[in-house]
Formats: C-alpha cells, sequence, structure tokens
C-alpha cells in the first residue's frame, strides 16, 4: 500500500517548508512543526478512525524513539526530530520507518559531502567509528569527538518522506 495523497501531499508539504527555513536559518521553528504533528494525528483520525490514528501514532513514536538519542548526544537538533516525528504522524506506520530510514540515510550522504567539501571526511570516518566502537562498550565515554560540522537536516528529512511516500508496502 502507498501512502495515501492526503497524507503525502501534506507531509511533503510541511517539509519543503521546515527545509527552506533549516537551509535560511539553521532552525525548524516550533510554530510548523507542532501544528503538523497535530495535523497529522488528528486527520488519520478523521479519514482513518482509530486504525488509522493508532497507525499515525505508531509513526511518530517510532522516529521519536529512534532520534531523541541521536539529540540527546547533540548529534542532531530538536527541531530536526520534532519534524521528524511529524513526518511520522502523516505518513503512519509502515511508512514513517522507510521514512526514518531513508533520512539517515539521505543525512549521511549529505554529512559526507559537507565533510569532503570542508576538508573533514578523514575527522568525520575516524569519530564514527569510535562512536561506534563506544556504542557496542558497557561503560558511555565521557565525550563524543565530533568535527563541529553541521548542516541543515530538514533536507534530509524531506528527501527521506520523499521516499516514502513512493515506496509501497
Amino acid at each position: 500500500m502507498n501512502v495515501p495523497l492526503w497524507a503525502a501531499i501534506p507531509a511533503l508539504g510541511f517539509a519543503i517548508v521546515a527545509a527552506q527555513a533549516d537551509v535560511r536559518t539553521r532552525k525548524i521553528p516550533n510554530s510548523l512543526t507542532f501544528p503538523a504533528i497535530l495535523l497529522g494525528l488528528l486527520t488519520h483520525l478523521a479519514l482513518g478512525g482509530r486504525v488509522g490514528f493508532l497507525a499515525s501514532l505508531a509513526g511518530m513514536a517510532v522516529v521519536l524513539v529512534a532520534l531523541i538519542p541521536g539529540w540527546l548526544l547533540r548529534w542532531m537538533g530538536a527541531g530536526d526530530v520534532k519534524l521528524m516525528a511529524a513526518m511520522g504522524a502523516w505518513l503512519a506506520y509502515p511508512h514513517a520507518v522507510i521514512a526514518l530510514l531513508a533520512s539517515l540515510i539521505a543525512g549521511g550522504v549529505i554529512a559526507a559531502g559537507v565533510a569532503l567539501r570542508r576538508k573533514a571526511l578523514g575527522a568525520a570516518v575516524r569519530n564514527t567509528g569510535f562512536a561506534l566502537i563506544w556504542s557496542f562498550q558497557r561503560q558511555s565515554p565521557a565525550f563524543f569527538v565530533t568535527t563541529g560540522i553541521r548542516f541543515p537536516f530538514a533536507l534530509a528529512i524531506l528527501a527521506g518522506c520523499a521516499v516514502a511516500s513512493w515506496v509501497r508496502t
């Protein structure tokens, strides 16, 4: 089943507006993300009933559970997490999972491109390796080393949302 147009079009619209804001200001406003979450949940309730609402809620919850650790480790901003939660609410489960995975892949590609352009790809790969090793140890490190390079992750979320809208489950 594909994402219905009544869910895909608003999701892509919110993602486009958020990406524009993120590129310009490096912030995704709460005045966009909170209404997007609420409208996604309510639209699924109105058009899909209890089952639609629960699928929307599950899509949002899966995304939040997956991304909150990245926010806590300061690998991504709170606006990115809230925008992805909104996409999860609009696309619903299981398409929210596809959007999440596609967004993370797109984010990795963008991050590699930005790191390469800023001549920091070696440091980024090394730090990713350290983070991977630390994730399998019992004690977490006192700190994580990053390159400090930031980019508007809403672009990756837009790409992931577009991919999930076309994927048939």
